[in-house]
């Protein structure tokens, strides 16, 4: 009869411990939820709420009659003799990552340093590095695998023999990964572009900033960077093989001096070479272009360091009206005749 009432009042207690830990989640989430506490208090509330769950489970297993301490002791000493057994082991494991954490986090530094020192024209320099970075990671991260399996237990020279078989099992699932690393091969080494280049690729125009085995990182004007796998570089244009060519259009009336205009530009567009360092030669007028609705078409081109040209558009513009308006020659707003035949 003691026991059906214990065992009736263990039941009991139980529940309605549960049920109280149960209210008191809830009400501790509500006050987080509606910000009654400050969020400094969260993790303590939480940290209460875990130990009073512990202590509930130590209740719940001391009234079903669970002897706590010798639980605890023979966890103690499995543990004890767990980390005794595999100490060699842990302390391999943790020199083996350190020491891959170290080289890879030296030979970054090297590669960070070396690329500070090198100076925009060996871009080719860069690349390699880069590369060379990436092959350096992945291999220091699979040597420090193999030794901590090792370290384990596991014997790895099978598993070394096996990777013949499971590499041709999985290339045949990796096709793409193995197109995208050959052609990285040929992008860094056939000199499509480097570090730093503008190019444009599948229609995504932005400087490279990154190249590695599998991917390419380009960087647009508006910081956008989008990644190109190198299986799928396709229609490449290189804007940095060659100084750039900016192109300005503008029109004059059809009442004025075209070789007028034509020997003024001559005359004072080739001084902006001495203000404008990356413009490599003297500004060209081109002349007539077109001979338009509402006016006379002109043309100025000039050569500039690469994807310079936009900036130097912007000023020769400027530039060409100021002089137009300085000696009266007038650019016409657009404008439609109209002829009264009976008249």
């Amino acid at each position: 009869m003691f026991l059906t009432f214990s065992t009736s009042l263990s039941i009991t207690l139980t529940i309605a411990v549960i049920v109280f830990f149960i209210w008191l989640t809830i009400f501790i989430n509500k006050l987080i939820n509606k910000q009654v506490i400050m969020k400094k208090w969260m993790f303590l509330l939480y940290g209460i709420d875990i130990l009073i769950l512990l202590v509930i489970i130590g209740f719940i297993m001391w009234m079903f009659g669970y002897d706590l301490i010798a639980e605890a002791n023979n966890l103690w000493i499995s543990i004890q003799q767990g980390f005794i057994n595999k100490i060699g082991a842990l302390i391999g494991t943790a020199i083996t990552i350190f020491i891959a954490m170290l080289v890879i986090r030296i030979f970054n530094i090297f590669v960070k340093k070396a690329s500070n020192k090198t100076s925009s024209k060996q871009k080719r320099v860069i690349t390699i590095l880069k590369v060379v970075q990436s092959l350096v990671t992945y291999t220091v991260e699979i040597i420090a695998l193999l030794v901590v399996l090792a370290l384990w237990g596991v014997n790895v020279m099978p598993a070394l023999a096996g990777l013949g078989i499971l590499g041709i099992i999985i290339g045949m699932g990796t096709q793409s990964l193995i197109k995208d690393i050959i052609s990285g091969f040929f992008i860094i080494f056939e000199h499509h572009f480097d570090v730093g280049d503008i190019v444009e690729i599948n229609g995504f125009k932005g400087e490279i900033i990154d190249i590695g085995l599998k991917s390419t990182k380009i960087k647009n004007w508006k910081q956008d960077i989008k990644i190109f796998s190198n299986g799928s570089i396709e229609n490449t244009i290189n804007y940095s093989l060659s100084p750039s060519i900016g192109i300005i259009d503008f029109g004059i009336a059809y009442k004025e001096d075209i070789q007028k205009t034509i020997d003024l530009l001559k005359k004072e567009l080739p001084k902006l070479r001495k203000i404008f360092p990356e413009i490599l030669e003297d500004p060209q007028v081109l002349g007539v272009t077109e001979l338009a609705d509402s006016s006379i078409n002109m043309r100025v081109i000039v050569k500039t360091e690469t994807e310079k040209h936009y900036g130097v558009e912007r000023v020769i513009r400027q530039e060409i009206k100021r002089l137009l308006e300085e000696n009266d020659i007038e650019i016409p707003f657009p404008q439609i005749v109209v002829h009264n035949s009976e008249s």
